[in-house]
């Protein structure tokens, strides 16, 4: 995997340095010596598609619509039409087969999109946003969007990005944005498919003018199978629709609605027998038949775009998010060594109900200072939520079912009680600017002021809690482009991170303050060989200070003392190397620690956090061998993982392969076959496993599976 990573990073490098000389004969032909490359497409600015998107403007890592060449921060900018191309139907697939060191260690209990980056991991150190409009997670579970289908684009930001979404963003921030009304022209689309398991789908979209002052764009789409663990059927439903009003020259409305409805998989995770994974357990399902896994969720939004003039813009988004989540399931499995079966505890009931409505306003100014381009976004973030959670806790229940064979089971009668009652409101301030020092070099940096206050009632037990978190989170970065095509920049930002989510937040945490965090990043970026190449490099240190820990002379006192931190390497390249073939590759190195963190169970400082792995790598292939029929592979590398705190339990690397080939025998038609999986390989994403412990688990990821996609467009 060194040598993998190596050679990723060699690449990115390798294009830098070849950047300059490239664009030496843009005005006088061909040189003696220079060998005449193929004729190819190279992506505009502000047009997205295959490769690092280093020149389309992107509010990932700034607010001022930078492209990440002008932005001082990691930005991945993965196209709809690249995750389309790759057969990537979900938006987790999308992330982390795309971005780069981004690995999913989801499970359903997280709503089945938690991922770690940067070192850190869940929703409560990675912001997820949908359209600019940040979900927060209740219960550490967001589960919106999760179809590509309605996808444009979606924009990752490695590192801390609390100063564009607040609290909670220290390992980076992931932003779905949908497809938006177009204005140039109509576009049809019908999407039909079929594959392994009973798998299916059906989509249709159509985007495109109504009159020269009013576009629309809907989408909608909807899957379902028969699961690849027995008794595991799935079905979702995704719909995005849009409708843009042009009021005036200076005036843009656009009021869109997003919903989705969800029913996943209900598969927890595979016992192990003895420490060791029985293969012959892969497809079996230790829920009850009865389980229930159920997402509601729905968006609304009005943006407001005033342009009263070319150097001022206002935009105005005001949004409603209303999100059910029912689970019904028993959620953990013992392997009882002495009788050779399986003992189910954790039955766990649990309902959530969710919602949210506020306000984005911001004005972007351009000037100049003294001579300098001077650019400047000022606005303000407002919010409520209202959160409710009804449990059935303490969670009781327990049976004994086989290894092999034997009926699931039912989950039996049961009562929930409502547990929380919290509103959050909240209030934001916030400053972006860009100053263009002369040509080669620009100073980026932002600050943002945010006061959260908490009033959280448990109808139960009667208690109530009340909380401000007030943070103060800033950066300042520099952008040097020496040459054309090749930008050096660094940058240093501090954070903040909840110690849990702050519409989950307990009693026993109400003393303690936000953790801190700082990062110290530099890098590269570039485009060689006239935009057909593309490369990244970044080196950085992050710490998070302020950690809960138990004071080692009494584990009875708990400190607001302990510190974590993460440096590592990030290295991508996309090229277009001609004659139909194409490749993509990004790596990861890093080296995670607990630099001071006490538990109750023991001195993790030193130790690996868990879910943390030191290696990701993604490689890409495209090759159109034949007019109209390409095909193509993919290569995703997750490193050995620990599975604790403690750095007892690990979690083996694994390496997954996926395929395709398409065929494209008219403009308006195409077919798409895909195989994820491909060498079938047997790999968990999250669990634990000790050979020492009866009650390991490990979650699975899916056995080799096929489809086959048709396409039309008119």
């Amino acid at each position: 995997m060194l040598r993998c990573f190596s050679a990723v990073a060699s690449l990115a490098m390798a294009g830098a340095l070849a950047s300059n000389p490239a664009g030496a004969e843009e005005q006088g032909g061909t040189a003696a010596g220079v060998i005449a490359l193929d004729t190819i497409s190279v992506t505009g600015q502000g047009q997205p598609g295959p490769g690092l998107n280093l020149n389309t403007p992107t509010q990932a890592g700034s607010r001022l619509n930078l492209t990440p060449m002008e932005t001082p921060a990691s930005v991945d900018v993965i196209s709809g039409q690249t995750i389309q191309d790759r057969g990537q139907t979900n938006i987790e697939q999308a992330i982390t087969q795309n971005a780069t060191g981004v690995t999913f260690i989801g499970e359903p209990g997280n709503g089945g999109t938690a991922l770690s980056m940067r070192g850190f991991t869940g929703a409560t150190s990675i912001t997820r946003l949908y359209d600019g409009v940040r979900m927060y997670a209740g219960g550490g579970a967001i589960t919106f969007p999760f179809d590509t289908w309605t996808v444009d684009r979606i924009d990752v930001l490695r590192g801390p990005a609390s100063v564009l979404y607040g609290e909670g963003a220290i390992g980076g921030a992931i932003n779905v944005i949908p497809k938006k009304p177009q204005f140039d022209k109509r576009r049809n689309e019908i999407m039909t498919s079929a594959g392994s398991f009973g798998m299916f789908g059906l989509g249709v979209s159509s985007n495109g003018p109504i009159n020269d002052r009013v576009a629309y764009n809907i989408g909608l789409v909807t899957r379902g199978s028969r699961g690849w663990v027995e008794g595991d059927d799935t079905r979702s439903l995704a719909f995005s629709g849009a409708i843009a009003w042009k009021v005036n020259e200076d005036l843009q409305l656009t009021l869109s609605e997003d919903y989705g409805y969800n029913e996943p998989t209900a598969y927890y995770a595979t016992p192990l027998v003895n420490g060791e994974l029985l293969s012959s357990l892969r497809k079996r399902n230790f829920n009850v038949a009865d389980n229930d896994l159920r997402f509601k969720d729905n968006l609304t939004q009005l943006h407001a775009r005033w342009t009263p003039s070319d150097t001022v813009e206002v935009n105005s988004r005001t949004y409603y998010v209303s999100s059910y989540k029912n689970w019904r399931n028993v959620e953990n499995y013992t392997w009882q060594p002495a009788t050779r079966d399986i003992i189910r505890n954790d039955y766990i009931a649990i309902r959530h109900e969710f919602g949210q409505i506020g306000n984005r306003t911001d004005a972007t100014v351009r000037s100049n200072i003294l001579g300098m381009a001077n650019e400047t976004v000022v606005g303000f973030d407002v919010n409520h939520v209202d959160f409710r959670k009804y449990d059935n806790s303490p969670y009781p229940g327990s049976s004994i079912v086989p290894l092999f064979g034997g009926a699931p089971g039912f989950f039996g009668p049961y009562t929930i009680k409502q547990t929380i009652d919290a509103t959050l409101d909240q209030y934001s301030l916030f400053v972006d600017n860009r100053l263009k020092l002369n040509e080669q070099i620009a100073i980026i940096g932002g600050v943002r002021y945010d006061s959260p206050h908490l009033r959280r009632d448990n109808p139960f037990t009667g208690d109530t809690l009340t909380k401000t978190l007030d943070s103060v989170n800033w950066r300042i970065g520099v952008v040097w482009t020496p040459v054309k095509d090749l930008a050096v920049y660094a940058q240093y930002s501090k954070a903040s991170d909840p110690v849990a989510s702050l519409i989950s937040f307990t009693d026993a945490l109400k003393d303690f303050k936000l953790p801190q965090g700082e990062q110290i990043e530099g890098g590269l970026k570039a485009t060689f060989l006239g935009g057909r190449g593309e490369a990244t490099f970044s080196a950085y240190h992050i710490v998070k200070k302020d950690m809960l820990s138990r004071d080692p002379l009494d584990y009875n006192i708990v400190r607001q003392v302990g510190q974590q931190s993460s440096e590592g390497v990030e290295a991508a390249i996309g090229f277009d190397l001609g004659h139909g073939l194409r490749i993509d590759a990004n790596g990861v190195m890093l080296r995670a620690r607990y630099d001071d963190f006490v538990q109750a169970d023991g001195d993790y400082t030193g130790k690996t956090p868990a879910n943390v792995p030191r290696r990701v790598a993604n490689i890409w292939a495209s090759w159109t061998f034949l007019d109209n029929w390409t095909v193509f592979g993919g290569l995703q590398y997750v490193g050995k993982t620990w599975a604790n705190d403690a750095n007892t339990m690990t979690r083996p690397a694994y390496t997954v392969v996926n395929a395709g080939l398409r065929w494209k025998p008219h403009e308006m038609l195409q077919l798409d076959f895909n195989v994820s999986n491909l060498f079938d390989t047997i790999y968990a994403t999250s669990g634990a496993a000790h050979h020492e412990l009866s009650s390991s688990m490990w979650r699975l990821g899916p056995p080799r599976t096929a489809s086959l996609t048709l396409r039309m467009t008119f």
